[in-house]
């Protein structure tokens, strides 16, 4: 049984992206160095055709993790204005009660969650909390060191 991936039309798009440059670039080039190392000889004491072979089993085993990606993937469409409530694609800005201040997340699905480029996931602790709730709603949220509070300030699709 395979589960549904959830994706927003930025995030399909870049998985299809990449999946153009591994089909047409990088399989190629790895195919080149493959056939370069082949070139120097003894393959069992060669360091290039053995990197070669492993990037070759990388490319192609990104390249069949993304087919099945969006095999199953469901696209959510972003649009624009203001939103109700939250709920994926949308931009969220939150408030840490704590701490006082703000900060602004993409709600996207997990395959792509990027914390780092304020991308969170629907199914990470804060994600789960927040989901369905509306502006001026408090949500907790445990984690390992204890409980945070954040308040939703805005909601934008």
């Amino acid at each position: 049984m395979h589960k549904e991936v959830i994706l927003t039309k930025e995030g399909y798009d870049k998985l299809v992206e990449e999946l153009s440059d591994l089909v047409s670039r990088r399989r190629k080039e790895v195919a080149q160095r493959i056939k370069e190392s082949i070139e120097f000889g003894d393959l069992s004491e060669n360091s290039e055709y053995d990197d070669a072979k492993n990037e070759q089993a990388f490319v192609e085993g990104r390249i069949t993790e993304i087919n099945e990606i969006l095999n199953e993937a469901k696209v959510v469409e972003g649009g624009n204005g203001r939103r109700k409530t939250v709920d994926i694609g949308c931009r969220v800005k939150l408030k840490d009660l704590e701490t006082d201040e703000d900060a602004e997340y993409r709600i996207v699905g997990s395959v792509e969650a990027d914390p780092g480029d304020h991308k969170i996931s629907n199914e990470s602790p804060v994600g789960q909390a927040i989901m369905g709730k509306k502006t001026g709603q408090t949500v907790e949220v445990k984690v390992p060191r204890g409980t945070l509070q954040y308040q939703i300030v805005s909601i934008k699709k």
